[in-house]
């Protein structure tokens, strides 16, 4: 589904980030596992094109990422990449239904309201897409999240740190919504987080070390 060689990633002399090589298949679900300023985020960034590495090649479902530029890359992501970023972002003046039909129009998806719907239910917050997000609990805007990150069926799904700051019930409903999001629709998932309770829920793991020095390459799957 995708694959990464040879990626090095560096602002001014310092490098940030470098991976060997990381390769996963449709549908496989992995942790994304590190210490914060490991590069965790910056990896999310390159896997959704919203980061060119320094170096190397990045292929997602076929598609070569260094060849994508401007609006390529936005239609490309916005059909192809869920992203559950760490700060919601959520946008403020639009209710809950609103806010994943804006991820439709920015994907040049057509208008589904069936899809909407149906994903609103399944997340278990459909009597709230007219509320607002400054009137949704932090797990509700978590739900309307994941929602949002597949309502154009994507065929990646990226998490950054979905589990910082909730205790262990709200951690585990949080990942059993993306995972359960990501098996109706065969997505492959990637969860960024340094949380120890987050491991036994991931079958696979590629792990990122403290950020490395000069000549370093890191990275490891299991």
């Amino acid at each position: 589904m995708f694959s990464l060689t040879g990626i090095a990633h560096r602002y001014g002399d310092a490098t940030v980030l470098r991976v060997d090589e990381w390769r996963s298949g449709t549908g496989e679900h992995w942790l994304l596992a590190g210490a914060s300023g490991s590069g965790k985020t910056t990896l999310l960034h390159i896997l959704a094109a919203l980061t060119t590495p320094t170096t190397g090649t990045i292929l997602v479902g076929g598609t070569d990422l260094g060849g994508l530029s401007g609006a390529a890359r936005d239609r490309w992501r916005g059909r192809n990449v869920g992203l559950v970023p760490q700060r919601l972002h959520l946008v403020g003046a639009l209710d809950v239904a609103d806010n994943l039909r804006l991820a439709q129009y920015l994907a040049g998806v057509p208008d589904d309201a069936h899809r909407i719907r149906t994903l609103l239910e399944s997340v278990g917050v459909a009597d709230l897409a007219r509320r607002y997000p400054r009137e949704l609990s932090q797990g509700q805007a978590q739900r309307v999240a994941v929602a949002r990150a597949v309502v154009n069926r994507p065929a990646l799904v990226l998490a950054d740190e979905p589990t910082a700051n909730l205790d262990d019930v709200h951690a585990s409903v949080a990942l059993d919504l993306l995972r359960a999001q990501c098996l109706a629709s065969g997505a492959a998932l990637v969860v960024a987080s340094h949380d120890a309770r987050v491991r036994p829920l991931l079958p696979h793991v590629y792990a990122l070390p403290p950020r490395p020095g000069p000549g370093e390459a890191i990275g490891a799957s299991a």
